[in-house]
């Protein structure tokens, strides 16, 4: 396979919503390019890009695809991207590392919500992007439409390449506003004919021809001067500056495709040769500690791992790009997270499943590689003179959590190691065991990415698991004060167990006045890793406990509030004080006065006003203005304190306290409700009293839980 030089790569990444046609578009783009020799089908399952079990199961993409054309001398690199956003991180790292992003508008439905969401993360990056109005041979196209829609939410970087001369079930050709000339295809696709501009087009097209070349001239002052003198550009000069416009983010080119007909590939594919940039015409990427990384082919060796796919069978395939130098197969890079050597001994360029061996790839080319040790997504590996790590590639936060479980208890351990396996795979799936809740933790972008997940756990990896919802961690703490006396006894026969502690317990908090009933001997208060404070108080006067019994009866009491007496969660912001007991000069000892100290403290916290307390988190809704009502509402249904509400651009901001218990419930009906629209943000606040109706139904499942254990 021929090498190209870094002046001739090209990487473009295939986004939008659901059924815009970026899979169909990537084969017509692989079949124009004589990569494939017949082109499939999403219906038939046959396509290069969606080669996954799960995704012909499911009928859409589930997984980013690299894939590559070679088109008039140049390399065209393609990462045809999922639809849905319980995908999103695969199209986040396909954008991270692609150079120009070519964003499907489906011309039946215009600007969706799929396309604002994507579009967050092209401005974020700052991708050129190119907006391709598929689908015109749809009856209910409308390219005039979309074009106002695209305007209204883009702005006037939306810039006419290209305008149908007719949508629906006949379309067959394109005004071309850069060449200034009519394709007209054949009915069955494929290659055009060049052919005038009809008279009946030619005022429209001249007035959107001229748009076009001040659309270019006023990105480069040069231009502009060229443009002032002679009236007009030439096309050379016309591309230059769609380039400059492309790369300040203030031309986003459109170009028209009907991709199931072949119609518009060709022509789209010439402009990303011609115009669109390549990795050494990019802004550099970054270190972690800031320093630049250009495209260099004549650095040192540095590859920076977007991608890690697990395939049974095969191995851990890792994808790539080469920020600078170059790689070549038996090279030794160092991994500068991990610290460790890996041996690169087999090169590939991906189409799908299938994988081209290449000898080496030079900078700003994408690649993968088999079998690396130690290397995972958002990792480095630098060559003899590269330092530190590229700046890592930020996922978003779970949306959606799950309790899971092997079905057959002896494959728990397995569980752990495939959930593990799937989260380097994917780092937006992430798994955590919770000691204080006893439960191994799912965490998903949504419903859709749980599914799927499920699936390969069941027909990948042949384990069976069970989902249960994820146990609230509650707290608990007093409203009141009580007193509480204890005796343990126990005789067996031989030295036997004795023991009684008399505390008072009581609600504690910051600057509280000192104990006035009983004299402080001393005291120790003790910072809980669970959050709040206990204030253990000795107010012990001649010797009725011995003091070295005093840390027993502290550790009975924390071995408790470990394990609250009301719903066996951690109890918080208690103030002890034990100030009477009693001995025995033969039978006491540690572990009896362990037993009355934990049970003393027991009774008097359940007469002292027992209080549940929930985490609430602090919640931001984005969502458009016309859907604020519905939002409040449904805030309101899941217990949520509306706290403020802001403008952001065209959009509203809901700030709420929501109960953890019905967080991930929101986001579920939120996305539903907003049709994906809402954005949702949430961090951890405090811990807040529940109603007193919770409090009851959660303390008498507690106890119903327990007897059935005990029996």
């Amino acid at each position: 396979m021929r090498t190209y030089d870094e002046k001739h790569i090209k990487n473009v990444v295939l986004i939008g919503p659901a059924k815009s046609g970026k899979t169909t578009l990537a084969e017509t783009m692989l079949y124009e390019a004589g990569i494939v020799h017949r082109r499939g089908t999403v219906e038939e399952n046959n396509t290069v890009s969606d080669y996954h079990e799960v995704e012909h199961d499911r009928g859409s993409s589930v997984y980013a695809t690299s894939l590559h054309t070679e088109w008039r001398d140049y390399k065209i690199n393609i990462i045809d991207t999922p639809g849905l956003d319980d995908f999103i991180g695969e199209v986040i790292t396909s954008i991270r590392v692609c150079d120009t992003a070519v964003l499907l508008l489906n011309a039946q439905n215009g600007i969706e919500v799929g396309t604002e969401l994507l579009w967050n993360y092209v401005d974020k990056y700052n991708k050129p992007t190119i907006l391709a109005v598929n689908q015109l041979d749809s009856d209910r196209a409308s390219f005039n439409r979309t074009i106002e829609e695209a305007k209204s939410y883009f702005g006037s970087a939306v810039t006419v390449m290209q305008y149908p001369l007719n949508t629906g079930s006949g379309f067959d050709s394109i005004i071309d506003l850069l060449k200034m000339v009519m394709y007209k295809f054949p009915e069955e696709g494929g290659k055009p004919e060049k052919l005038p501009i009809p008279d009946s087009e030619r005022e429209r097209a001249d007035a959107l021809h001229n748009e076009l070349v001040e659309k270019a001239a006023e990105n480069d002052e040069g231009l502009m001067e060229q443009y002032f003198e002679k009236g007009t550009l030439d096309e050379d000069e016309m591309r230059q500056g769609l380039k400059i416009g492309m790369m300040k983010h203030e031309v986003f080119p459109v170009f028209c495709l009907s991709a199931k007909k072949d119609m518009g590939s060709g022509r789209m594919m010439g402009f990303i040769d011609n115009v669109a940039p390549s990795a050494i015409e990019m802004p550099a990427e970054e270190t972690e500690d800031g320093e630049a990384v250009p495209c260099d082919p004549n650095g040192p060796t540095r590859l920076f791992f977007f991608k890690t796919l697990v395939e049974p069978g095969l191995g851990r395939l890792s994808f790539f790009k080469v920020l600078s130098g170059e790689v070549s197969v038996g090279m030794e890079l160092v991994n500068e997270r991990t610290s460790t050597v890996e041996r690169i001994s087999q090169l590939f360029i991906a189409d799908g499943k299938k994988r081209n061996a290449v000898e080496n790839l030079k900078a700003g080319d994408i690649g993968c590689t088999l079998k690396l040790k130690n290397t995972y997504t958002n990792h480095t590996l630098n060559g003899k003179g590269a330092v530190g790590n590229i700046r890592p590639i930020d996922f978003p936060d779970p949306k959606l959590r799950v309790a899971i479980s092997a079905v057959n208890k002896q494959d728990d351990e397995k569980l752990s190691e495939v959930l593990n396996e799937i989260h380097i795979e994917d780092p937006t799936v992430s798994i955590e065991y919770n000691q204080e809740l006893k439960q191994l933790i799912l965490s998903t972008q949504g419903e859709l990415h749980l599914a799927v997940t499920k699936w390969r756990l069941e027909n990948i990896y042949k384990l069976q698991a069970e989902f249960q919802k994820v146990k609230i961690p509650y707290r608990e703490t007093i409203q009141g004060a009580a007193n509480a006396t204890y005796r343990h006894k126990k005789q067996s026969g031989g030295a036997g167990q004795f023991g009684e502690v008399s505390m008072k317990v009581e609600a504690y908090y910051e600057g509280m006045p000192p104990l006035s009933e009983h004299p402080v001997r001393d005291s120790e208060t003790v910072d809980l890793p669970w959050g709040g404070k206990l204030v253990f108080n000795n107010c012990i006067v001649g010797g009725v406990i011995d003091a070295r019994f005093l840390p027993s009866i502290m550790k009975g009491v924390m071995e408790k509030m470990a394990q609250g007496p009301l719903t066996g969660s951690y109890v918080r912001d208690v103030r002890v004080s034990v100030f009477d007991g009693k001995m025995h000069p033969v039978d006491s000892n540690d572990i009896s006065f362990k037993i009355a100290g934990m049970m003393a403290f027991r009774e008097a916290f359940l007469q002292a006003g027992p209080q549940l307390l929930e985490p609430v988190f602090e919640v931001e809704v984005l969502v458009p203005s016309e859907l604020m009502g519905d939002v409040m509402t449904e805030l309101q249904i899941k217990r949520g304190v509306i706290m403020n509400m802001e403008m952001e651009g065209d959009n509203q901001v809901i700030k709420a306290r929501v109960p953890l218990a019905e967080l991930d419930k929101l986001q579920t009906s939120l996305r539903s409700l907003s049709q994906g629209r809402a954005i949702v943000r949430s961090h951890f606040s405090d811990y807040a009293p529940v109603s007193t109706d919770l409090q009851k139904r959660v303390s008498e499942e507690y106890s119903k839980a327990e007897l059935a254990e005990a029996h």
